[in-house]
């Protein structure tokens, strides 16, 4: 069983998270620069078993796509074309900024470390996995 591999995307930076072998725990891993994202997947596909990947998808409050769906559309079809294999999922990313915020805060992160914004990214990502499991499991 390969892992699950979150996506946070972003014009200029994009947050990524995994799952452990077992698919139990969501994990952050960092933040890359968006325009080096097919090519750190390319890598990351080659080295370590991904079934399927979870891409956050912006919504706005009333349920309406947010503008932020004209750049990531484009990234899923390019991810298509290049990972035909490789099943994209979307998965509702509402408030995950928000959670990440609070839970840098509740670990104890310093003001100057949260407005960090990558960190926020890579932390996003893992809320974004972490909600697309426990919707796994309650199914």
């Amino acid at each position: 069983m390969g892992r699950i591999l979150a996506i946070d995307f972003g014009r200029k930076r994009t947050g990524l998270a995994v799952t452990d072998v077992l698919r139990i725990t969501a994990n952050p891993l960092f933040t890359i620069e968006t325009k080096e994202l097919m090519n750190w997947l390319t890598d990351y596909f080659a080295h370590e078993p991904v079934d399927e990947v979870v891409i956050g998808h912006p919504t706005q409050m009333n349920g309406e796509e947010s503008e932020s769906m004209n750049y990531i559309r484009p990234f899923i079809g390019n991810f298509k074309k290049q990972f035909p294999d490789k099943p994209i999922t979307m998965y509702d990313e509402r408030f995950t900024s928000v959670l990440a915020h609070r839970a840098m805060i509740n670990g104890g992160m310093k003001k100057k470390d949260r407005q960090n914004k990558a960190v926020v990214d890579k932390i996003a990502a893992c809320i974004i996995l972490e909600g697309y499991l426990e919707r796994m499991n309650n199914e």
